[in-house]
This record gives structure tokens, C-alpha cells and sequence, in this order.
């Protein structure tokens, strides 16, 4: 077996591979040779049939797939050899198109090799951790916030109107055509208006009602409403008013505490601040993890696969196209040509990337069964009612097993990272976090 250098430029390397006809038999025979005991074919025993006849019947069948098993054989050999690392799959072409049986087979190998990538001296990376307090006022926000949605509701002054958000109380009877329909009547019926909870249409009609009035109510069901019998037909609604109550925020005490699940306003105040911490700090590591990218990017230079680069922009410029235009939903368009702008960040992805991936293998980073599980089970959530087919799903899906390991994998070498450089601490306001976090995202 035979290989040679054709190119060296660069990243690029190409390689012509010839596997020699002699060494094709070989292997042909040691395939059939390793097939011979199970092989039975009338007036032989099972095992004892001659080679020849072996050779003769299933030769031809077997040439392929030792054909391939040897040019594969070359191509590790030769990555092994080499240590080179190729940064997408390698293109393999046979050469020689008139092979018959008998012919030495000729093959040209040609792939980008991922670059020698220098080492960093993380300790030189210096990083700022911002820190911010859940404060009292911070806190008293949220509890006015959990209040809100805890919300009560008490009779408004008589004769007021109802508004939207108010819960009225009243009974109705529902007909189509005249007649009274099955399910169509309720007594003190409690809802409230703008919640959605009735047919499109329902409860704006209800706005400026006042206690016992009668409101006829006229509707259409949806065509794709549940009852057959009453999609898409008119209705109407005999609404006789009872009760008119406005919404008033639940009051910030014991009992309030006990509907979130503590055992008092001050187990909840514990509660939301910590909380709120966890918040605060989450932010703050996207802001430093951005620094500590921004700065890995600044102390290491090294070459880059362009077939690396240029898929990475071709991806940029597709998915940035799609959130500008996100009445496309499907891939029927023209081809997105990436700009200078698409190629510079898909450079600095792809370098990143390549760094990061040889920090963790040399730091020896792996994602645990643990992890990956997690991460799978706060995917599924997504999908209620459907966790374990999902599950499943990723679990058949090797690609989708990458996309979910990728980022886990990354955010264990930034941690990895962060602990050898030189990280001080400032307190921040809440605000000065949050304009952190808001010149990241306009980046």
C-alpha cells in the first residue's frame, strides 16, 4: 500500500493511496477464510468447501467491501502516522474509473487539518466578577409582583360597570336557532372578562354591564370547536347579571406566604431573595463568560480550516436572514450569501470553538450520563405529556445528543478556565448589571 503527498499548503492536505491488486486478493481471502465455517453449499459439508469454489461464487461480492475496508485501513494508518486531524470528513475519489479486477486501486484524499493550536497561560487573564444584592427593595418588587398575580377580588360599588379584568358573576342559557342546547346553562357562573375563557367574542360583550341587567349575548362558535353540532353556528347568550367585582392585589403577609409554598413573609422574603441572587448571578457569569471570550480571542492566533469558516458563515447568514424575515418558515429561498461582517464572527466562532475544544481535551472535560439526563429532562419539559417519547427520540438522535452536549461541554472548560485566571469581585447596582447584560445583547 502505497501513499503519497500531492499537497501541503496550509491547513490543505491531499494524498494519492493505492492499494496494490496483491493486497486486495489478500484480503478478499482472509474474509472468505474468516467466512469458511459457516459457509454450506450442496454436496460439501458445512465448512469444508474448497476455497477455489468459495472464491468463484462469492469473490466478486466480497471485493467491495474489502476494497473499502482497505482504503480506510490507509486513511487511519495515515492519520495515525501523521497525527493530523481532518476538520470535516476527508474527500476520497477513486481515480482510476476503468478498475477491473486484477488493477491496483488508485485513490486521491484531500481534507483541511485542524490546526496546531498554542497553549494559553489562563493565569494571565484577568477577569471581573460583578456582584449584586438582592436589596429590600428589590425584594419588595417581587412580593408586589406575587401579590398581583395571587390577586382577590372584592363587589364593586353598586351600580358600576363591569371593566375588563373585573370577575362577573351570572347566569346564562345558550341557544342556536331558538332552542336551548345541551351545556349551554349556568348559574352564578364566575368569570372574568379578558381572561379568554369563553368563545371569541363573549366577554367584550359583557364590558359595561351592571348588576341585574340582562345582556343577550351573540356569538359564533369556532369552525374547529370541540361539539360538531355547534361549530360554526350563531348563538346567543341570555345573561342575567348577578355580582360585579374588581380585581385587588392579595394582601403581602402570612397568608400570602403559605399560597408560595413558605411557611411565612419571612421565609418568603428568604425565598425571593435568594432567588433573586441566583438571577443576579446567572447575568453575571453570561457577562464574564463574554469577557473571558473576548480576551481568549485576543491571545491566540493560529489558522483557521476554510471550510470550517465558510460553513460557519453560511450558517450565520441563513439564520440571521430567517429572524428578518420570520414569515419564511421553510428553506424555499434563495441561497444567503454570508457578508465580511458574517465572516469575521464566524472566524471568531470557529476560533473559539477549536480553542475550547482543545482546553477541555487537555483538561480532560467531560459531560456525565447526569448531565446529559438533566438537560434532556428540562428539553422535555417542552413537550407536556410527551417527556418519554421525547426522551427516546434524543436518545436514538446522535446529532441531537451533540447539540445538547456542545453547550454543557463549553460551559465546563469556561469554568475550567475561570478558575486558573485572576478573577476580582465588584459590587454593582442592579441596574449596572442589567446595562451589562443589555450590551452583550446588542452586540
Amino acid at each position: 500500500m502505497q501513499v503519497t503527498e500531492t499537497l501541503n499548503e496550509g491547513l490543505k492536505r491531499a494524498y494519492s493511496i493505492v492499494v496494490t491488486a496483491a493486497e486486495l486478493d489478500a484480503k478478499v481471502n482472509e474474509k472468505l477464510v474468516e467466512a469458511q465455517p459457516d459457509i454450506e453449499i450442496k454436496g460439501f459439508r458445512k465448512g469444508k468447501v474448497p476455497m477455489a469454489m468459495l472464491k468463484k461464487q462469492f469473490g466478486p461480492r466480497v471485493l467491495g467491501e474489502a476494497m473499502q475496508e482497505a482504503v480506510d485501513g490507509a486513511m487511519n494508518e495515515h492519520f495515525e502516522k501523521t497525527g493530523d486531524r481532518p476538520a470535516m470528513q476527508p474527500k476520497v475519489e477513486m481515480t482510476n474509473q476503468d478498475w477491473k479486477e486484477g488493477d491496483d486501486v488508485q485513490v486521491d484524499m484531500s481534507y483541511e487539518a485542524l490546526p496546531e493550536i498554542p497553549d494559553v497561560d489562563f493565569s494571565g487573564i484577568a477577569l471581573e466578577k460583578l456582584v449584586v444584592k438582592a436589596d429590600e427593595a428589590s425584594v419588595t418588587e417581587a412580593l408586589e409582583n406575587l401579590a398581583s398575580t395571587a390577586q382577590n377580588f372584592k363587589a364593586r360599588r353598586k351600580g358600576s360597570k363591569a371593566k375588563d379584568g373585573d370577575q362577573v358573576t351570572f347566569d346564562f342559557v345558550g341557544s342556536v336557532d331558538g332552542e336551548n342546547f345541551e351545556g349551554g346553562s349556568a348559574e352564578d357562573y364566575p368569570l372574568v372578562l379578558g381572561s379568554g375563557s369563553f368563545i371569541p367574542g363573549f366577554e367584550e360583550q359583557l364590558v359595561g354591564v351592571k348588576v341585574e341587567d340582562v345582556k343577550s349575548v351573540e356569538v359564533q362558535f369556532p369552525a374547529e370547536y370541540g361539539a360538531e353540532h355547534l361549530a360554526g353556528k350563531d348563538a346567543v347568550f341570555e345573561c342575567t347579571i348577578k355580582e360585579i367585582k374588581e380585581p385587588v392585589a392579595a394582601e403581602i403577609d402570612d397568608e400570602l406566604a403559605t399560597k408560595f409554598g413558605a411557611e411565612d413573609l419571612a421565609g418568603l422574603k428568604t425565598q425571593i431573595s435568594e432567588r433573586l441572587e441566583a438571577e443576579y448571578a446567572g447575568a453575571s457569569r453570561a457577562v464574564m463568560k463574554r469577557a473571558l471570550l473576548d480576551a481568549l480571542d485576543g491571545v491566540v492566533s493560529f489558522d483557521l480550516p476554510p471550510s470550517l469558516v465558510e460553513a460557519e458563515a453560511g450558517q450565520i447568514a441563513h439564520q440571521l436572514w430567517h429572524e428578518e424575515n420570520p414569515e419564511v418558515h421553510d428553506h424555499n429561498h434563495d441561497t444567503i450569501e454570508p457578508t465580511d461582517e458574517h465572516n469575521k464572527l464566524a472566524e471568531r466562532r470557529v476560533r473559539l470553538g477549536l480553542l475550547l475544544a482543545e482546553i477541555g481535551q487537555k483538561a480532560a472535560v467531560q459531560v456525565t450520563d447526569a448531565e446529559m439526563t438533566q438537560a434532556i429532562m428540562q428539553q422535555a419539559r417542552q413537550y407536556p405529556g410527551q417527556e418519554r417519547q421525547f426522551f427516546e427520540f434524543i436518545q436514538q438522535n446522535a446529532q441531537m445528543q451533540q447539540q445538547l452536549r456542545a453547550p454543557i461541554f463549553e460551559d465546563k472548560v469556561v469554568d475550567h478556565v475561570i478558575e486558573a485566571a485572576k478573577v476580582s469581585e465588584k459590587e454593582v447596582s442592579k441596574d449596572d448589571l442589567q446595562k451589562a447584560i443589555d450590551a452583550l445583547e446588542a452586540e
